[in-house]
């Protein structure tokens, strides 16, 4: 038997396929936006919690016609499935779905500076919460701003 999809190469997180999942990850309103990219994250599964189980890391790419024709949206998909590759493995909350999305920058942005989008974006929509989990920094938010 093969082995399942996260477990086949550490490097590359399991992808997201399913329109239904797109949906659900923009339905979570967690999203960062960044000059070459925008990010959703979402937990795993549904309201039940993960519908397979899995604490893993599942990534979908999307770019639309607003990038540029059909070779160019590819490049950019292309440029962010490598960011992922090299950013997730250390950044990634585990059990949470993400969404990247393509920008017209993608494709222009210095790939350094696209890691770095890519490394913001990930700090800046952090652990998804549950609705029945209380904010871990919500006491001490407001102090720290003043």
């Amino acid at each position: 038997m093969a082995a399942p999809p996260e477990a086949a190469n550490p490097r590359h997180p399991a992808r997201l396929l399913k329109r239904s999942d797109f949906l659900r990850v923009a339905a979570a309103r967690r999203k960062w936006a960044a000059p070459g990219l925008i990010l959703q994250a979402a937990p795993n599964g549904g309201p039940n919690g993960p519908s397979n189980g899995s604490v893993s890391v599942r990534v979908g790419f999307t770019t639309s016609k607003k990038v540029g024709n059909a070779v160019e949206r590819n490049r950019a998909r292309r440029r962010l499935r490598a960011a992922v590759a090299e950013v997730f493995p250390g950044l990634a909350v585990p059990g949470t779905d993400y969404v990247v999305i393509g920008r017209r920058e993608t494709i222009t942005r210095p790939y350094s500076l696209l890691l770095q989008d890519l490394r913001t974006a990930l700090k800046r929509v952090g652990a998804p919460r549950r609705k029945d989990q209380p904010s871990p920094g919500a006491s001490t938010q407001n102090s720290e701003g003043a």
